[in-house]
């Protein structure tokens, strides 16, 4: 396997490896939203290789002792950000919750499961970010706890313009370990993908709309 120096360039091979990322430029997928795409992310599938995991574990807790070294709350994202938001939060040695995308319909009718007090500063955790709707919907349940979040940190982005304009209007900070660039430059190097390839993959991330139409 070829060797990667920069972390969004490992976390890409790791997803391509293990099969968590698929590219099929000529016969895409098509999202729950309708989207044809040529990319499909299952980020859970991280969870059943340790050592993948744990260079993505790793990776979170660096970024946030350097640029985030005031958090005291880590919070993984219902479901997929939960697995990860607890590795992060036990390397950190740091408490930890997780947000669901509603409230309960029963019991205390939580949203936010574990406890997050008034004023405390949190990192919110997610595997993937698409257009960007659920991961602003977690980092404002977190607001209207009372609490401060602090960013939104994910695996991977497709770095849609919808997902950066989307994020910029909620006045939400987005950093993602690994993300599309970085994967289809990946993909070339190690043959995934052909060059020729490469004008539909570039062509998707600019206008995922008209793609496959």
């Amino acid at each position: 396997m070829t060797t990667f120096n920069s972390i969004p360039e490992q976390i890409a091979s790791h997803l391509l490896r293990i099969q968590a990322v698929a590219l099929r430029p000529q016969q895409p997928f098509t999202w729950t939203s309708g989207i044809k795409s040529p990319i499909y992310c299952d980020n859970r599938l991280t969870m059943s290789y340790p050592e993948v995991r744990e260079l993505i574990a790793d990776s979170f807790a660096a970024l946030i002792r350097e640029q985030y070294p005031e958090t005291e709350v880590i919070a993984g994202t219902a479901t997929a950000g939960i697995p990860h938001a607890a590795w992060v939060a036990q390397k950190l040695n740091l408490p930890m919750a997780y947000v669901r995308d509603k409230a309960k319909g029963h019991g205390k009718e939580n949203q936010i499961e574990g406890r997050i007090g008034a004023g405390q500063k949190v990192m919110v955790i997610e595997d993937l970010i698409s257009t960007g709707g659920s991961s602003i919907k977690a980092a404002q349940a977190v607001a209207q706890a009372g609490a401060q979040p602090l960013a939104v940190l994910a695996i991977f982005s497709y770095q849609l313009d919808k997902a950066t304009q989307a994020f910029e209007e909620a006045g939400v900070e987005l950093q993602s370990l690994s993300n599309y660039t970085a994967l289809m430059n990946v993909a070339l190097r190690e043959g995934t993908i052909q060059e020729e390839e490469m004008e539909l993959l570039r062509s998707w991330r600019q206008d995922p709309a008209s793609f496959g139409k």
